[in-house]
């Protein structure tokens, strides 16, 4: 019990901090795109703690198989530097003991990337979907920059000299639209207005722009005359209300949704969802008999070429997931031979380390 609790401390402690590092540069490199996004107009900052809060499962999900495969190389190696490894299994500690002992921490990290892959990502993923769609169907006054062209979607571009206080209102507000006439005859429209603010009807759910005391101009190509219109209070419709028609890709599917689906992608995100906790049983496989290191090459001497394999695991995955989404490999055989193949190596691998000798 004292070897399994120490053993197990060494690789969970290693897999944390593996892990955490690697959350931190995906993530970085994740909200410096939000980031940039936000300081483009196109989405508000107030939103992007809730969009990386939605992204953590997904991060997870293909981070924890990474950062166990790496804390067993890693945990291990040390062990094996310090000769505790030698000692425990000439005290009687076989390598199958070795093995059941990973297999116990090999479970919970399994149980938490199931958690992730078959809930939490596709819950996820759908919840930033739908605050980005709201995002590009709608103007919103957060996402404005004062004194700058932003560019909004179905042709529509919009500027304002500034905001008040509580950014409820505009001032200064410029509007230019491409649009078509009953006729099907193409304009530009070009609004000017004091001020403006947005509302939306509660009846339809549509977003309007009321703007107050402005003019507006309609050109059509090829004339040498203009419309003009002169109004105290004019509504501008930015938006319909949300149809949700873009969010029944699989990927936002729920689990058991996938199962009663017999499409092909469907298929193919199920597979990849039952994947990934396989992955960390047969990722731990692999890692025992890579952890063993000669004292002389360093705890790091096999982390490049664990790295190339896990790289390898992954892509075939992923091209797999590609495959049989697009219908040119059988969902009958999917990802089931990726796995079995790479199965077959770990058993191979720890049984040739077994034979000769080297505990695991």
């Amino acid at each position: 019990m004292i070897i399994f609790r120490y053993l197990t401390r060494e690789i969970l402690l290693t897999m944390a901090a593996v892990a955490g590092v690697l959350l931190l540069v995906i993530m970085g490199s994740r909200f410096i795109r939000y980031f940039g996004n936000a300081a483009e107009g196109e989405i508000p900052v107030t939103i992007l703690g809730t969009l990386m809060l939605h992204h953590l499962p997904g991060f997870l999900e293909l981070i924890l198989p990474l950062a166990f495969f790496l804390g067993i190389l890693l945990a291990y190696g040390q062990l094996y530097l310090n000769s505790e490894i030698t000692v425990l299994v000439a005290c009687g500690t076989s390598p199958n003991r070795l093995l059941q002992v990973s297999m116990v921490p090999a479970t919970l990290v399994a149980v938490l990337v199931a958690l992730c892959s078959l809930w939490l990502t596709p819950a996820g993923a759908l919840q930033t979907e739908v605050m980005l769609e709201e995002q590009r169907s709608q103007l919103d006054f957060s996402a404005l920059a004062p004194g700058r062209f932003q560019d909004f979607g179905s042709g529509r571009t919009a500027y304002t000299e500034g905001m008040n206080d509580d950014q409820s209102r505009m001032q200064g507000v410029f509007i230019s639209e491409r649009q078509r006439r009953g006729d099907g005859t193409p304009e530009s429209v070009v609004t000017r207005a004091e001020s403006g603010y947005q509302t939306v009807d509660p009846d339809t759910g549509s977003r309007f722009l009321v703007l107050a005391d402005g003019q507006r101009y309609s050109v059509e190509p090829g004339r040498h005359q203009a419309e003009r219109l002169i109004f105290d209070t004019y509504a501008v419709r930015l938006s319909q209300a949300a149809q949700g028609d873009d969010l029944d890709s699989p990927e936002y599917a729920t689990t058991a949704a996938l199962l009663m689906d017999d499409s092909s992608a469907a298929q193919a995100q199920l597979q990849w969802r039952l994947g990934m906790p396989l992955m960390v049983f047969i990722l731990t496989l692999m890692a025992m008999p890579l952890s063993r290191v000669n004292p002389r090459q360093g705890r790091f001497a096999k982390l490049l070429p664990a790295m190339f394999l896990h790289i390898a695991y992954l892509s075939l995955l992923l091209a797999a997931l590609d495959a049989i989404g697009r219908g040119s490999l059988p969902a009958i055989i999917g990802m089931w031979p990726i796995h079995a193949a790479f199965l077959a190596l770990g058993v191979m691998m720890t049984l040739q380390a077994q034979r000769r000798g080297i505990g695991g």
